[in-house]
């Protein structure tokens, strides 16, 4: 809905990762340093830490995209709560291999087969492994222990762990795995002063050409709300655009992006916090009566009570209609826009072999 509004021809603003996005904040920066060293390296273990929505998986898939695929043969696993056998087979089926009815022992031999080939043929093999704090322990060390595979002095697997920030606790107490590990880097959220390029650099590849036009002030709201996490921004900012789009903003400023604030704030409380502010915020009435019979019960809610819990029930389901009508508003805008081809898998273009 927005994109046709502002004249986009793409989306700036999912929430999935999309690496043609890329934006080289000063954290990010430093990751790819230490994820060209290690590809250079050829060996062990590359760990990347941040929070959830930091840019983890973008970071690695720009990298893929910077890398030549016929030097570099590479596989990503995203589904890291299984065992070490199953991590075994997902290895094997992430570059490829037929493992159908294969026990462990075929399978590691076929992996070794395939790597080994890989190395004579002069391409290296890369394993990304996605969201590592929730390996076992024992999935871990079958990681390890695939790091180990060499031929003629060489290794042949080389992996990147890519984790959320209890995964450096983890891996403090795994002195095997630790010792394998060649570089580590933690993703800090982006700098207040970087939100703006970061927003402008999006917008500008989807065909921005100034038109919204943001305040100063509104990206003071975004890193305020956001707290510089990329993910937290694509989402705010989609939803600032959207309102833009509805109520045909030409400039948003830092009162539309508060606007949307407290939205998101009251999506998150509204379900319980409205009927409960209700009846914590009902009178205390204490009425002494004389002595009845049994059958006759004074009421226990006061009428006073009953009408401000009625009043907030309604008040809350006037609000949640407004959010319906937003999401609708949105599952339009994603129907009407397409979506993009897989990214291909893919060391640098055009370097010298």
């Amino acid at each position: 809905m927005y994109n046709s509004f502002y004249g986009l021809t793409d989306r700036p603003f999912q929430l999935t990762p999309d690496p043609r996005f890329y934006f080289e904040s000063a954290t990010h920066r430093k990751a790819m340093a230490y994820l060209g060293y290690g590809l250079a390296q050829g060996e062990g273990f590359i760990v990347i830490t941040g929070e959830i929505g930091s840019g983890k998986t973008t970071l690695t898939g720009h990298l893929m995209q910077t890398v030549d695929p016929a030097r570099l043969t590479a596989a990503r696993i995203t589904t890291t709560q299984v065992d070490g056998d199953d991590m075994l087979r997902l290895t094997a089926q992430g570059f490829g291999i037929d493992i159908d009815g294969a026990d462990k022992a075929t399978i590691i031999r076929r992996l070794d087969d395939f790597l080994a080939e890989q190395s004579r043929i002069g391409k290296r093999s890369l394993l990304i492994v996605d969201e590592a704090q929730n390996l076992p322990v024992e999935t871990l060390e079958e990681l390890r222990m695939l790091s180990n595979l060499q031929a003629h002095g060489h290794a042949l697997l080389q992996i990147f762990l890519l984790g959320q920030p209890e995964f450096r606790d983890r891996l403090a107490g795994l002195e095997q795995l630790r010792q394998r590990v060649i570089a580590t880097h933690h993703l800090e959220p982006m700098l207040a002063e970087e939100v703006e390029p970061y927003v402008v650099h999006r917008l500008s590849l989807a065909g921005w050409t100034g038109n919204p036009e943001f305040t100063p002030d509104a990206f003071v709201a975004v890193y305020r709300f956001s707290g510089g996490i990329p993910r937290q921004i694509n989402a705010l900012v989609s939803r600032v655009l959207l309102l833009g789009a509805i109520e045909k903003l030409a400039l948003i400023d830092g009162a539309t992006v508060d606007r949307v604030i407290a939205d998101f704030e009251h999506d998150a409380t509204a379900p319980v916090t409205a009927v409960y502010a209700a009846v914590t915020e009902a009178p205390n009435v204490v009425v002494e009566h004389e002595p009845v019979a049994a059958a006759v019960m004074p009421s226990i809610v006061p009428d006073s009570a009953l009408v401000a819990r009625v009043e907030a029930l309604e008040a809350q389901v006037a609000a949640q209609d407004a959010v319906i009508r937003r999401v609708l508003a949105l599952l339009l805008d994603w129907v009407e826009t397409e979506q993009y081809p897989p990214i291909p898998t893919g060391l640098m273009r055009d370097s010298a072999a």
